[in-house]
């Protein structure tokens, strides 16, 4: 899960309460950042609060209690590094692009692209987006972050980057393939192909290369190393705090050299 700093609002709507109270608040603060009230209307339309995110969000802490190496075990595994392997050959001319731009060796964004999604063909999230983010943000736990979430989550709709039909994610709002939350989207996308939209669900170039970018705006130092210690595995925490992921993000690159 990534958090982008400079997501959050001016002022947080008031959490808890009546929840359609909270949505006129929200509505105003993205008013104020530019999302019309057309896209508000629409995306607003008939949402209520998702007792199943809020159930899933008190129960996620502890994630990463496993060892690295248990960790990694279920994570690193022959069918993922094969595909990896295949992809890699596949996008060599695309990857190369991007890291000639970036610094960011294309074994650390195959590791990433894997690890999240398998590449695109996993689980990307079936959940409604605003209507999590909604939820999240109601919620007193963490308001202001979701909240600024929620608004971020609007900005792309209203970008045109994705319809709202296609702002479908994971539990705290994850998007596309490899699982950008709405500020980091709205902060590090990139449009690689050329089509004017930043699409993370669809478009391999833009999801490879608003990886790299995230990185990279973030000190990623090309040629340097990224095991324990090294300025680049403190990079990726902007990626994940995890050290126990990052760790199987920098052993999954090495097994594809």
């Amino acid at each position: 899960m990534i958090v982008a700093a400079g997501a959050l609002p001016a002022r947080a709507a008031q959490c808890g309460g009546d929840f359609n109270t909270f949505l006129a608040s929200i509505s105003q603060e993205a008013q104020a950042k530019g999302v019309s009230r057309g896209v508000i209307d629409q995306a607003f339309a008939g949402i209520s609060i998702d007792q199943t995110v809020l159930n899933f969000d008190r129960r996620q802490r502890g994630t990463f209690r496993k060892t690295f190496e248990e960790y990694a075990a279920t994570r690193i595994i022959p069918a993922r590094i094969n595909r990896a392997k295949s992809l890699m050959a596949k996008n060599a001319a695309l990857l190369s692009r991007i890291e000639q731009r970036s610094g960011v060796p294309k074994e650390i964004l195959m590791a990433i692209w894997t690890l999240e999604t398998d590449n695109g063909t996993g689980d990307m999230g079936k959940l409604p987006v605003i209507r999590t983010l909604a939820t999240l943000g109601h919620d007193c736990r963490r308001t202001e972050l979701f909240q600024g979430e929620l608004i971020a989550a609007l900005q792309i709709v209203q970008r045109g980057d994705l319809p709202l039909r296609d702002m479908v994610g994971a539990f705290a709002g994850e998007i596309g393939q490899t699982q950008f939350l709405p500020s980091s989207y709205v902060k590090y996308g990139v449009d690689f192909d050329g089509n004017g939209h930043v699409d993370l669900r669809h478009s391999v170039p833009d999801v490879l290369a608003s990886t790299a970018n995230l990185l990279k705006v973030n000190g990623w130092q090309a040629g340097g190393g990224y095991d324990m210690g090294s300025k680049n595995f403190e990079v990726m925490r902007e990626w994940n705090r995890a050290e126990v992921y990052r760790r199987t993000i920098g052993a999954f690159a090495d097994r594809l050299k």
